[in-house]
């Protein structure tokens, strides 16, 4: 049975409407309940709990961004309101219902992406994502891998709405990347940012078009709190057993 918070995040985040151009996107305000977001707020862990992503994922290049799994041992580890809160979030958010809802709302995009691919498998997860100063991100596509992305904003008021990604596209229009590299910011075009603002919500459809990233942060002593769920793409002869923390819930999605 889903709770009043999750049919209240599918309806918001179902009906809210897809912006086209450059690559599809949406951006949600008021996306949780206020009171949830409030319960949320309560719950934003001690700094001291979250790992650098180098130290989480093994890459390179993200010395000032730190993250927690919502479903992982680092959950485990946390006060027991904390822990109970997470654990119940995530139980919810990843449980295949809310991914398998995007994939309908983006059914079109995800249609054309993936036209005679036959037994492609998809999986969620969950982030908890903490960005501290001279943070940056520079233009780039995502993984190859990643399906859709969805950054939930978590700041306390309104003071870092300056702080959002920033949708860019290529001054050489003929330009596309299938994933991998970040670019050096002058060689694009921003286009728009999406306010960090609290309760808000910026997701889209990777595509080899869909340029976004974080403009330096330079403002003293920040803190930038966001949930990033992401849906991920597994090919059937590149199944592996599901690592400690990750999500195994899937869906076949078929053309």
């Amino acid at each position: 049975m889903s709770s009043d918070v999750e049919l209240a995040l599918a309806y918001n985040v179902a009906n809210a409407p897809v912006r086209p151009f450059p690559y599809p996107h949406i951006y949600v305000p008021d996306v949780f309940p206020s009171d949830f977001y409030t319960e949320i707020q309560h719950n934003i862990p001690d700094p001291a709990a979250m790992v650098p992503i180098e130290q989480a994922r093994n890459i390179k290049g993200y010395n000032e961004r730190f993250v927690m799994e919502i479903s992982g041992q680092q959950t485990q580890a946390l006060p027991a309101a904390k822990k109970e809160f997470w654990t119940n979030f995530s139980s919810w958010l990843l449980s295949g219902r809310f991914m398998n809802l995007m994939m309908q709302k983006f059914g079109p995009f995800l249609q054309q992406r993936f036209r005679g691919m036959q037994g492609l498998q998809f999986f969620n997860e969950g982030l908890l994502v903490e960005d501290i100063t001279k943070y940056a991100l520079g233009p780039h596509t995502d993984s190859p891998r990643k399906v859709l992305t969805f950054l939930f904003y978590l700041p306390k008021d309104a003071s870092q709405a300056h702080l959002g990604t920033s949708i860019y596209v290529p001054r050489d229009g003929t330009f596309t990347c299938p994933g991998g590299p970040h670019y050096g910011f002058d060689k694009f075009q921003r286009i728009a940012t999406m306010p960090f603002l609290p309760n808000a919500l910026f997701a889209f459809v990777k595509t080899d078009n869909s340029f976004h990233g974080v403009e330096p942060v330079t403002d003293p002593d920040t803190r930038r709190w966001l949930l990033l769920y992401d849906v991920y793409v597994r090919a059937p002869a590149q199944q592996q057993p599901v690592a400690e923390g990750q999500p195994a819930a899937n869906v076949t999605f078929k053309m």
